[in-house]
């Protein structure tokens, strides 16, 4: 293709960006601006204009599958010469380079890559090796530990020195034999590949300036992504020729517990003095008012490069913002949206997302959508009833309801780990065979059973009187405190905090919210059973599989909604303490939540929803929360605001939701930003949108007040900025 076509269709600020003729480059793509065309016609206008041979171009991105699309992208456009091109993820890159160099690294050049489930098999046996209780520490749980630092280039030394505390010494320990044995087997894990890259041009001077010199120009996608052994590889490569070009954009930096660093593409300016910057700031995705939302919202962010995304599509609809009474008033309303908007306004069930904070949340939507009829997937994650943990705390519901049921008895019995192996199972499942009885009960004859060692038959024993224990209190009990005794009681939930993991943290959200189902059905079945609630949940556990052709509603998480897009989106759980999340608020990592509002809001092309409840029970307790400071940072003339649930408007101050006023007599709005301690006394009656009349019981410096409500008694303690509560004279 001749160099003057590649510059057709392309804005003037992508043009910009595609002829720049070399030295340091840093795009500032906004969501929806044509990031990955300007890279592609970059690295084609290199080669058609600029001199440069396909051999000495590197382009990098983070999956093999955004790898493959660009390559093939670039292939279109300057045709099978793309195919020397160096176009790949960061690992794929390090891999080809070390299987070149690693003899002088002391591995062979057939090493091994291991896979997850490899790299946590190895620190198994570590573990064992070291004599640990893997119910302390967790294979997972110390392999996350390992793989940050790798991420952070500390090997197993520099780990070892700055280590504080027992388990980070243990870690320590674990470290050191791990990477052993990763060395005795010739095999490398894939933070290894970057680490030992980087190793080997820290080692190898020579081989650093042998790549240097062979990349001309190295291209870099979703820079704001990179973690900091990858933003130092690129700036070891490029330190020589300069020639690096960055494409990303800050406010999408929603990664932060990945180990991806904001710093690498707010700081690259000071990397890099000479650098030129050049902001795509047109989107070609959604309309003006979503874009003006997105940025108002964003804006509020104090680390942030300046940008300001504009459009031709038009203006488009108004942000729809609904109040509802609760989560399930909330699920209803999304429901009758969706069902509105796919036989009034003819949008495609495929056109249509829910966003969610996490992955807990989309339990409620499950079973309204069941109810409903409404078709849906789950991108990114499973089913709520389908998820391992969930299908775990039932199977032992189920052994407690039928000791007789043995999938439920072979599924849990080593569940946490106690010990139980296969070769166990099997011995045991031989004997009730021949004896005639349940699984249950040989494991209670365990000492009984020929070849089993004492650990073994403990374990068994230890599990037959777990059970029996529960069996004997689910005579009486509400099904909400069985389900929380046996988790406790299992060491089901102890196992999964000792594994540290973001991951497994999700997954105690999850069991949390079976506590909530249980509490429901407690509620609304006083009289019920933990039968007759495992027959209930059954119908949304047998649900047919649905086929891939039936047009489907997609659920999600926002965290994983990035790279996507819908005309009609609707972002649920707006609250505080939900999103942005309660963990973000006491860790201070507001910026990160707003950022990921900013995303979800951008993946609307026609219309966006957002949704909050009054009160919501999430992790089996119910709370009263406030609308989301997101919401409030919305300009009032760009909403649509629709109080769906009724009762008394719950609003958050703010330029978007002012307090209304009225001729009540009440003392009026306390005045964001005004001293707390000035306007409330203790003694003062006040009341909250949501919780009503109450009497204030304390006042903290800060913006705090305690207040006790007179509808159920309870005292909450409310940030006043942001709390609907006003004083009664």
């Amino acid at each position: 293709m001749p160099p003057t076509d590649l510059l057709q269709d392309l804005n003037e600020p992508q043009r910009r960006a595609v002829e720049c003729p070399g030295g340091p480059l840093l795009v500032l793509a906004g969501a929806g601006s044509g990031k990955t065309r300007v890279l592609t016609h970059r690295v084609a206008w290199l080669i058609a204009a600029g001199g440069v041979k396909p051999h000495e171009v590197l382009a990098i991105t983070f999956t093999n599958k955004a790898a493959n699309e660009m390559k093939g992208r670039i292939e279109a456009l300057v045709g099978g010469v793309a195919r020397s091109m160096w176009v790949s993820t960061f690992h794929a890159a390090c891999a080809r380079i070390l299987r070149r160099e690693a003899g002088r690294l002391g591995y062979m050049q057939h090493f091994t890559i291991y896979d997850a489930g490899d790299q946590v098999r190895v620190v198994r046996r570590c573990l064992k090796e070291l004599d640990y209780d893997i119910k302390r520490f967790p294979p997972k749980g110390i392999h996350t530990v390992i793989s940050s630092a790798k991420n952070q280039l500390i090997g197993p030394d520099r780990f070892s020195e700055i280590t504080e505390g027992f388990h980070d010494e243990t870690v320590a320990r674990i470290y050191e034999l791990y990477q052993k044995k990763l060395f005795a087997s010739n095999a490398m894990d894939f933070d290894d590949l970057i680490m030992l890259t980087v190793e080997l041009f820290e080692r190898f001077p020579e081989r650093l300036r042998h790549y240097q010199h062979s990349f001309r120009h190295i291209l870099v996608d979703e820079y704001q992504d990179t973690n900091h052994a990858q933003y130092v590889l690129v700036n070891m490569l490029g330190r020589e020729h300069r020639n690096v070009c960055v494409v990303g954009d800050d406010d999408q930096s929603i990664y932060s517990w990945r180990g991806a660093d904001i710093r690498n593409i707010l700081d690259f300016e000071k990397d890099y003095p000479e650098t030129t910057v050049i902001r795509l700031e047109q989107n070609y995705r959604s309309t003006q008012t979503i874009l003006a939302a997105a940025n108002n919202v964003v804006a509020n962010n104090r680390d942030r490069k300046h940008k300001q995304l504009w459009t031709e599509l038009g203006e488009g609809e108004p942000v729809c913002v609904a109040e509802l009474d609760d989560e399930h008033a909330e699920a209803r309303y999304v429901a009758g949206e969706i069902s509105r908007l796919r036989e009034k306004e003819g949008v495609p069930s495929s056109g249509i997302a829910v966003f969610y904070r996490v992955n807990a949340q989309s339990r409620v939507l499950e079973d309204i959508f069941v109810r409903y009829g409404i078709d849906y997937r789950i991108v990114g994650g499973t089913r709520f009833y389908e998820r391992a943990e969930i299908k775990d705390a039932l199977a032992y519901l189920l052994l407690m309801d039928n000791p007789a049921d043995s999938v439920s008895f072979s599924r849990v019995v080593n569940t946490p780990k106690r010990g139980i192996g296969q070769a166990t199972v099997t011995a045991l499942s031989g004997y009730a065979d021949a004896q005639g009885v349940t699984l249950l009960d040989a494991a209670a004859r365990a000492a009984d059973i020929p070849g089993l060692r004492p650990a073994a038959v403990r374990s068994l024993q230890d599990f037959h009187r777990l059970i029996t224990t529960l069996v004997d209190e689910s005579g009486t009990a509400p099904v909400a405190e069985l389900v929380e005794a046996m988790l406790a009681a299992s060491g089901y939930v102890d196992a999964l905090r000792a594994e540290r993991t973001v991951e497994a943290e999700g997954r105690i959200e999850n069991l949390q919210e079976l506590v909530g189902v249980a509490a429901e059905y407690d509620q609304r079945s006083p009289e019920g059973s933990l039968r007759e609630f495992l027959q209930e949940i059954s119908l949304y556990t047998d649900v047919d599989k649905l086929s891939e052709e039936r047009e489907l509603i997609t659920l999600m998480t926002m965290h994983n909604a990035k790279g996507l897009e819908f005309p009609v989106v609707f972002i649920i759980g707006a609250e505080e303490g939900v999103f942005p999340h309660s963990r973000s608020i006491e860790e201070q990592n507001l910026e990160e939540e707003r950022r990921l509002c900013y995303v979800a809001m951008t993946r609307a092309r026609q219309r966006p929803y957002f949704s909050y409840a009054g009160t919501r029970n999430l992790y089996g307790s119910r709370n009263y929360n406030m609308a989301s400071r997101f919401i409030a940072e919305i300009p009032e003339e760009l909403v649509d605001f629709q109080q769906a649930g009724g009762g008394t408007p719950f609003r958050a101050p703010g330029p978007g939701f002012p307090m209304d006023g009225d001729d009540s007599g009440e003392g009026g709005d306390y005045t964001p930003g005004a001293a707390a301690d000035a306007y409330f006394s203790v003694g003062d009656r006040v009341v909250h949108a949501a919780f009503g009349e109450g009497v204030i019981t304390g006042v903290e410096a800060g913006g705090t007040v305690s207040v006790r409500f007179q509808a159920d008694g309870n005292e909450r303690k409310l940030m006043v900025d942001y709390a609907p509560l006003r004083k009664l004279h």
